[in-house]
């Protein structure tokens, strides 16, 4: 009886051991998962919705549009870049596969659309007031100039102008998303005060994650690519989320106006009204 009775116990207790070696192996994989994640991209998400109306501006190579098609289910997209037909494919060695691929689900591709003519396009135009969701990854003049400063009046330019050309073509709950690298010049930009001027405000921005894109690559829309410049994936970005301002957002910047002037006024007034 003694004999079964440690038989038993040794069995009972070589059968718990294995419990804390699966948990161990699994916490184990959660943190090799972990950190093959950098911590600012833990919280990236993807701005679009399965069935809702996007239109991108300033593809490169479509592998962006493709992948949201095959990736992601969007059905209804239309993806559009500053080039010719002829000139995106023979810039970009994968771009007449990722037209090929858009075109075979039935989404439309757009050439020689420029961002802030937008209405000039009748496609586009037919759009107005029901895109859901107009989207820009990594805006840029194309570096016409060396001088920093010339950089980014050009590109505040571009970006204003695209902005009040998107604002009318927008749903009623329409955003327009903008992603940007992180750091300068682009910070110098002030990306969200010319959206503010244009009748946008920030809903919510986060860190973009290439990785949540299978099969997108980022290529410039003009120009070679030089060595590893411009690599979304190895230089950190940020995807910001503008919304149409309400009669809300009016009434508080009227207030703050009002209340600047008063503070101007008023020497002895020590408020804050930043």
């Amino acid at each position: 009886m003694a004999q079964r009775k440690r038989r038993k116990v040794v069995h009972t207790s070589h059968a718990r051991t294995t419990q804390p070696a699966t948990s161990k192996k699994k916490r184990q994989e959660k943190s090799q998962s972990s950190q093959r994640t950098p911590q600012h991209l833990k919280r990236s998400s993807i701005p679009f919705e399965k069935d809702a109306q996007i239109l991108l501006i300033g593809e490169g190579d479509f592998s962006f549009a493709a992948s949201l098609h095959t990736s992601h289910a969007c059905i209804n997209l239309t993806a559009t870049t500053l080039l010719t037909h002829e000139g995106a494919v023979s810039q970009h060695p994968l771009a007449a596969q990722h037209i090929a691929t858009l075109e075979r689900g039935d989404q439309r591709v757009l050439y020689e659309v420029d961002a802030v003519r937008l209405d000039r396009r009748r496609e586009v135009r037919l759009g107005r007031g029901k895109w859901d969701c107009i989207a820009w990854n990594f805006p840029h003049t194309g570096g016409k100039s060396t001088d920093v400063n010339r950089q980014v009046r050009a590109n505040q330019e571009l970006l204003v102008g695209f902005f009040k050309a998107a604002l009318p073509l927008l749903a009623p709950q329409g955003t327009v998303v903008v992603t940007l690298f992180v750091g300068e010049p682009y910070e110098l930009w002030n990306v969200r005060d010319l959206a503010r001027h244009a009748g946008l405000r920030v809903g919510r921005s986060f860190d973009f994650n290439p990785a949540l894109y299978p099969g997108y690559a980022h290529v410039r829309t003009s120009g070679k690519d030089p060595a590893g410049a411009w690599k979304a994936d190895e230089r950190r970005a940020r995807s910001f989320v503008f919304e149409v301002e309400g009669p809300r957002d009016k009434e508080v910047k009227a207030g703050k106006r009002k209340r600047g002037r008063d503070h101007a006024d008023d020497d002895d007034d020590d408020d804050d009204y930043d």
